[in-house]
């Protein structure tokens, strides 16, 4: 692997976070702008010093918000980057597009951010529900949203490895009991039962209500830099030791479920192989968990477990609080915070310098310490993948 050189070469130094849940009278972009400052001072690194300024994705303004770009982010911020980009795709570009501009030497802090007001705008994935625009040619079958598609992947894993309610349940108990240990989560002092589970209302078969992820207000950022700078910052270094990328261009009803060579099996393969690491090194996996099957589906590409194991597998007492294999330990994108790939990355950074509070893996939730974390981030429907290996306490 060609690329394996940039093991350990670059790291996380900082995090931004802002208020998230419900946060009425902000626009997207003053989240963009909010995360970013704190990400920049979190890292101790003057905004001035920032060359590079990378959007997560673009969404169409909701409410009577204006258009958010790179250009008014980086205004608001009062910077002058030598890069600015912003994602229009849900392809997940943004940080090996972060990577390749370190090495280039273009830039020495990039930061890339997330924001958005969708929950206080009341932001809508399915387009027919806000216009007579189609999703796209399958609506005319009824296909009418993202949702629709990954339920008809859930369909056919459930059909065809024996997965289903008894496995989503497992993961939407355990991520909401995370949650219970994080107070910044959406659903923070509001604990999920099993009855509670099985008795919400279906949207698509074969998913109920709470195998989705509500969407949020708010904003995150990270700032990435080389090893060597991050070393003589304020934060602990969060070291890049495996990064795996890779595309399905595919219409999602081509797409096999437990496929070897899904853009997530590739990816993983990837990151894992450059970082020197097995699956028994991991110690928390932080995944990209739009619903409760995604979290599976990566599980298996990951290659944790088979496609016929998964309900063995994944239960609350494996993957929640105490568990041997932690996973979404802030509780996710459907128990924390709808902020794409950001929500898992900024975890897994929290995670690896101590910074978790009552949720940190180790002695006070009757975990291992973590050292490495795996990281998955998805786009489309399973079309696109990013997999990151991040590593805490390494010297360099």
């Amino acid at each position: 692997m060609q690329y394996s050189r940039l093991k350990n070469k670059y790291a996380i130094a900082g995090i931004g976070y802002t208020p998230q849940g419900k946060v009425p009278g902000r626009t997207a972009a003053s989240f963009h702008a909010q995360a970013c400052i704190n990400a920049a001072k979190d890292a101790g690194v003057a905004l001035q010093e920032v060359d590079g300024l990378l959007l997560y994705r673009h969404f169409p303004p909701v409410g009577e918000d204006i258009e958010t770009t790179a250009f008014t982010v980086a205004e608001q911020l009062g910077i002058q980057p030598a890069i600015l980009g912003q994602e229009h795709y849900c392809t997940r570009n943004g940080l090996p597009q972060a990577i390749g501009l370190l090495e280039s030497g273009l830039c020495n802090y990039v930061l890339i951010s997330y924001g958005d007001n969708a929950r206080s705008g009341k932001r809508s994935f399915v387009k027919e529900v806000i216009g007579e625009q189609a999703t796209d040619e399958l609506a005319a079958y009824g296909d009418m949203s993202t949702l629709a598609k990954y339920a008809m992947l859930a369909r056919r894993a459930e059909y065809e490895f024996g997965t289903g309610a008894h496995v989503w349940k497992e993961i939407a108990l355990a991520q909401r009991a995370w949650a219970q240990l994080n107070p910044i989560a959406q659903m923070h002092g509001k604990p999920l039962t099993d009855e509670q589970y099985e008795n919400e209302r279906m949207v698509v078969e074969p998913f109920r209500l709470l195998d989705a992820t509500p969407v949020s207000d708010g904003g995150r950022a990270i700032l990435l830099t080389s090893a060597k700078n991050a070393h003589r910052l304020k934060q602990p270094p969060v070291y890049i030791s495996g990064i795996g990328f890779a595309n399905r261009p595919e219409s999602p009803y081509r797409h096999v479920p437990g496929d070897p060579y899904s853009a997530a099996a590739v990816a993983a393969k990837q990151a894992f192989q450059m970082a020197g690491v097995t699956h028994k090194d991991i110690d928390a996996c932080e995944l990209y968990d739009c619903f409760t099957y995604t979290v599976e589906s990566l599980l298996v590409d990951y290659g944790f477990c088979k496609a016929n194991e998964s309900g063995a597998f994944i239960t609350r007492g494996r993957i929640g609080p105490g568990g041997a294999l932690p996973v979404n330990t802030s509780g996710g994108m459907l128990s924390e915070a709808y902020f794409m790939g950001m929500t898992a990355i900024c975890e897994a950074a929290m995670q690896l310098m101590g910074r978790a509070g009552e949720r940190q893996l180790g002695e006070r939730t009757g975990t291992k310490a973590p050292k490495t974390i795996v990281c998955g981030d998805n786009g489309g429907v399973f079309q696109s993948h990013c997999t990151l290996i991040l590593s805490g306490g390494i010297q360099v």
